[in-house]
């Protein structure tokens, strides 16, 4: 974090604490917390290097974004699931969601996003689903 300044600092902080990573296999499962329902713009920048550093080490990256800790989520959030999905298909990988509420399914559905991924119940579902 060398060259930052504290705010910047501050926001990675704020955005490390809003994401746990997590390898089984080969797949990379992204877990974000409650605290991404009310995510700020302001730190987007910071939680896409958080979870796309991981992604860009992976030659065929496969992703499951384990969405159980979130009742539902914004356009922040909805905008970092995206840059993920253009990173992860740019080399040839795939991303699934799991865990999803019946509130956050509905968002998805209505955004029609729910075409663009596969949406699992459970995490080992998804693992599966990936080959992990």
């Amino acid at each position: 974090m060398v060259g930052m300044t504290i705010l910047e600092r501050t926001d990675m902080a704020q955005a490390q604490d809003d994401f746990n990573l997590e390898w089984h296999g080969d797949a990379l499962v992204v877990c974000p917390s409650g605290s991404v329902e009310s995510m700020d713009w302001v730190l987007i920048d910071q939680a896409a290097q958080i979870v796309m550093s991981p992604i860009r080490s992976q030659k065929v990256p496969l992703v499951v974004f384990d969405l159980s800790q979130v009742n539902y989520f914004g356009s922040v959030f909805l905008a970092l699931l995206l840059r993920c999905h253009k990173l992860v298909k740019s080399k040839g990988g795939e991303i699934v969601l799991c865990g999803a509420t019946p509130m956050a399914r509905e968002l998805l559905q209505l955004t029609s996003l729910d075409t663009l991924w596969a949406i699992y119940d459970t995490r080992e579902d998804a693992l599966e689903a990936v080959g992990a």
